[in-house]
């Protein structure tokens, strides 16, 4: 005869067992992983920048995990479609992806209906963007200086193209025409190559924009009047920064992996490692380099942490540029 007493302690060691095995199963599970090829979401375009960078970790980070890394693209909506495709993916590890830092500041817009403080698991950070101001050859701006001296007297005058609302280049540039205290007028592309175009055919006075500048600047079509980073970069190192010029801004943009929340802490790991790897590779070098960007490694926690900070000068940025109501209009 079976007491209360009995079945209850039936029931307990049903449960414990039940707990072991499941726990069992997670750890060979994540032993095993990976066992077919895994799946990395681009939300940008394929041929961009941050796609290159990307597809060049990827293959070096496949071969150390000993399984292909498949690249997808999900563009559209400043990299927004993509990053949404990733926080709502199964988080088994199969589905990896690359998180904009632009997530901290959509996601408080509305554009990403995602929280980057919660739905993602990171795994690292790896390269930056370099962004610039160029304009036209034939521009009377010589310098920044002439730049800024005829936007104080000609209050919104000067336009600037850019890759849209909302997104690094034209953040960037309304945070430095509110250091430098100046009014422009904004003209938002579809993204970087249109914007570019919009320059180049003498529709906008300027153009903000990652390196896509770089080649029409060597070749004498555009003139670059500064750059965003913390340092000048390698093949523009005549160019001064906006922060040597005395703008204290800084736009790097930060190209970042990780996946959806809830990956088994020891696939965390195993990815962690491989895309350290990854970025220290020669591979990966050559690729950024060739891109003129610069290497931002951190490992997933501190990534994470720099996330968390991201997000919250963000919410100061939104208010002090007004960007909700720029986005409505």
């Amino acid at each position: 005869m079976q007491t209360p007493r009995n079945g209850r302690r039936q029931f307990v060691l049903g449960a414990l067992g039940a707990a072991t095995l499941a726990t069992t199963s997670s750890r060979l599970f994540a032993q095993a992983w990976p066992e077919r090829p895994i799946t990395f979401i681009c939300p940008w375009p394929a041929g961009g920048t941050a796609d290159q960078s990307m597809r060049a970790l990827c293959t070096v980070a496949g071969r150390i995990l000993g399984q292909s890394i498949a690249v997808e693209n999900k563009a559209g909506a400043s990299g927004m479609i993509g990053s949404k495709a990733l926080a709502s993916a199964k988080a088994d590890g199969y589905t990896i992806g690359q998180i904009p830092i632009s997530v901290t500041r959509f996601s408080q817009l509305g554009t990403l209906q995602a929280d980057p403080r919660k739905d993602f698991t990171y795994i690292a950070r790896t390269s930056g963007q370099t962004f610039g101001i160029a304009v036209p050859a034939s521009s009377p701006f010589k310098t920044l200086k002439d730049f800024v001296t005829y936007a104080k007297a000609n209050p919104g005058k000067v336009s600037y193209a850019h890759a849209g609302v909302g997104g690094a280049t034209h953040v960037g540039m309304e945070e430095f025409a509110s250091v430098a205290g100046i009014q422009l007028n904004h003209v938002p592309y579809k993204g970087g190559a249109e914007a570019l175009q919009g320059v180049l055919g003498g529709h906008v006075d300027a153009l903000a924009d990652s390196s896509s500048w770089a080649p029409h600047v060597e070749a004498g079509k555009l003139r670059l009047l500064a750059t965003w980073g913390d340092l000048r970069t390698v093949r523009f190192k005549d160019v001064p920064t906006l922060r040597e010029l005395g703008y204290d801004v800084v736009v790097d943009a930060p190209n970042g992996i990780g996946a959806p929340k809830g990956v088994d802490p020891a696939i965390v790991a195993k990815l962690r490692d491989a895309f350290k790897q990854a970025v220290a590779s020669p591979e990966f070098k050559a690729v950024i380099d060739k891109l003129d960007a610069p290497l931002l490694y951190l490992d997933g926690p501190d990534y994470e942490k720099y996330v968390n900070t991201v997000y919250q000068k963000e919410t100061v940025l939104i208010d002090k540029l007004k960007l909700r109501e720029l986005m409505k209009s």
